[in-house]
C-alpha cells in the first residue's frame, strides 16, 4: 500500500477497530524499568533498521551531555537497566524508543499516526508528544532533561516516594498541600505533591525524612482512612519544588527560549498533564514546559478529559507503560464494581463492601458522569501489538 492508512482502517491488520477522531496516543515517562520489550522489537528484520537509527542519534546526542560514549544498544542488547545512576541514558532510552515506536507504525504499518485525536503524556512523555506534534524537534527538546541530569540524580541522593491513597473518602488537595507546606517549612527537607493520579491517590516526594513525617503527622489534617506507603526506590524529584534547589526550572526555562520551534501548535493536539486542558498553541509551549519542571503532574484531570472526549482507543507509546494504564484499570474496577448491575439483595457482601469502600467515586459519578466510560475504553500496549503483527 502506497498511503498511509488512517487509524480505523488498522482493523485491517489486526483486531483493532479504531474509529478516526477516537484515539489517544499516550507516552510514558522514566522508571526504574525502562527496556520493555525493546530487545523482542530489536530482533524483528522489519523493525531493527528504525530502532538502530534511533539509537545512533541518540546515543550521539547524550554524548554530548555526559562527555563520554555512549551506546544505548548495547544496554537492549545485554537486558541492562540504565538505571537512576545513568539517568541521561535512560531518558535517551525512552525517547528513542518512542519515537522508534512512532516511526515504525508510520513507515512499517503505513498508520497516519496524525490522524490521532490528541496525544498526552506522563512527565517526560509530554515532551515525547510535543516533539511528535511538531512543536519542538525531538533533538531539540531532549537537550533540556539532559543538561539538568546530572542536578537531578544529585538532587534524588536523599529522595523518597510516597503514594498517599485512600479507599474511602477523597482527600483534599488543599489539605495535603498544606500539610507538605507545614513539614517542608521545618526545615528538614523538602516535600511537594508529584502527581495526582485520581481524587483518592496522590504521589509525594520528599527529602531526607519528610516522607516518613508525613505519615506520622498526616491524621492531624487528613481522613484517618488515609494511607501512605512508602517506596523505597530513588527518583528524580521532578514535578515537585524539590527542583528550584538547583534552579532546574530557571535554568531550563533559559535554555528552552532559544529551541528551535515552539511556534506550531502541536498536530495531533497535546493534552497536557500540567494543566489538564489542551492548553498549547502557538506560542505558549515555552511557558507550560516551565510550569512541568515544578508543578505536580495532573493525571487525574486528564484522565476525566480523555472520557469527556468521547476516545474510545488509546494507544500506549514506549516500553513497559505504566502509571496511565494502571490508573485507567484501577478507575475501571472501581466503575464496575460501584454500578454493578443488580439490587444489593443480589451481591455479595464481598461486592457490597466493595461498594462502600469507594464513597469517592459515588460522591463523584452524578457530577461526572462520563467517568462511567472508563471500562469502555480500549487500552493498546503499542510495542504489544507491534511485536504481536510484525511482518513475517
Amino acid at each position: 500500500m502506497s498511503a498511509l492508512l488512517a487509524f480505523h482502517e488498522i482493523a485491517m491488520s489486526s483486531s483493532w477497530n479504531f474509529e478516526v477522531n477516537k484515539v489517544a496516543l499516550a507516552f510514558r515517562g522514566y522508571n526504574v524499568t525502562n527496556l520493555g520489550r525493546t530487545a523482542e522489537l530489536l530482533a524483528c528484520d522489519a523493525y531493527s533498521q528504525i530502532i538502530l537509527e534511533e539509537f545512533k542519534l541518540f546515543s550521539e546526542i547524550c554524548s554530548q551531555y555526559t562527555k563520554e560514549s555512549v551506546d544505548l544498544t548495547s544496554f537492549v542488547t545485554a537486558g541492562k537497566e540504565p538505571g537512576l545512576e545513568r539517568y541521561a541514558e535512560s531518558i535517551a532510552l525512552v525517547l528513542a524508543v518512542e519515537k522508534a515506536h512512532i516511526r515504525i507504525l508510520q513507515q512499517v504499518h503505513e498508520v497516519d499516526t496524525s490522524q490521532a485525536s490528541y496525544s498526552c503524556g506522563y512527565s517526560l512523555g509530554e515532551l515525547a508528544a510535543l516533539s511528535f506534534g511538531g512543536t519542538f524537534p525531538v533533538e531539540e527538546m531532549i537537550s533540556v532533561p539532559l543538561a539538568m541530569a546530572d542536578d537531578s540524580v544529585k538532587l534524588a541522593s536523599d529522595i523518597k516516594m510516597g503514594v498517599l491513597f485512600s479507599r474511602g473518602p477523597m482527600i483534599s488537595e488543599a489539605d495535603v498541600e498544606r500539610l507538605c507546606l507545614q513539614i517542608t517549612s521545618e526545615g528538614k527537607g523538602t516535600i511537594g505533591i508529584s502527581a495526582i493520579l485520581s481524587p483518592n491517590t496522590y504521589l509525594l516526594i520528599g527529602q531526607q525524612q519528610t516522607v516518613q513525617h508525613f505519615r506520622e503527622v498526616m491524621h492531624d489534617l487528613l481522613p484517618q482512612r488515609v494511607h501512605l506507603r512508602i517506596n523505597n526506590n530513588r527518583w528524580p524529584p521532578l514535578h515537585t519544588p524539590i527542583v528550584r534547589q538547583e534552579n532546574i526550572a530557571d535554568r531550563s526555562s533559559v535554555l528552552m527560549e532559544t529551541l528551535a520551534g515552539g511556534f506550531n501548535p502541536p498536530v495531533p493536539r497535546v493534552l497536557s498533564l500540567v494543566t489538564g486542558k489542551m492548553s498549547y498553541d502557538d506560542h505558549s509551549a515555552r511557558n507550560i514546559l516551565r510550569k512541568w519542571i515544578d508543578h505536580p503532574q495532573r493525571l487525574w484531570d486528564v484522565v476525566c478529559e480523555i472520557l469527556a472526549q468521547g476516545t474510545k482507543t488509546v494507544v500506549h507509546v514506549g516500553p513497559e507503560p505504566n502509571v496511565i494504564p494502571a490508573t485507567f484499570s484501577r478507575l475501571s474496577d472501581n466503575v464496575l464494581q460501584q454500578t454493578v448491575v443488580g439490587s444489593l439483595g443480589s451481591l455479595g457482601m464481598r461486592a457490597v463492601s466493595g461498594m462502600a469502600r469507594r464513597p469517592w467515586l459515588a460522591a463523584l459519578l452524578p457530577e461526572q458522569a462520563t467517568l462511567l466510560r472508563a471500562p469502555h475504553v480500549k487500552h493498546v500496549i503499542l510495542e504489544d501489538w507491534l511485536i504481536e503483527n510484525a511482518p513475517r
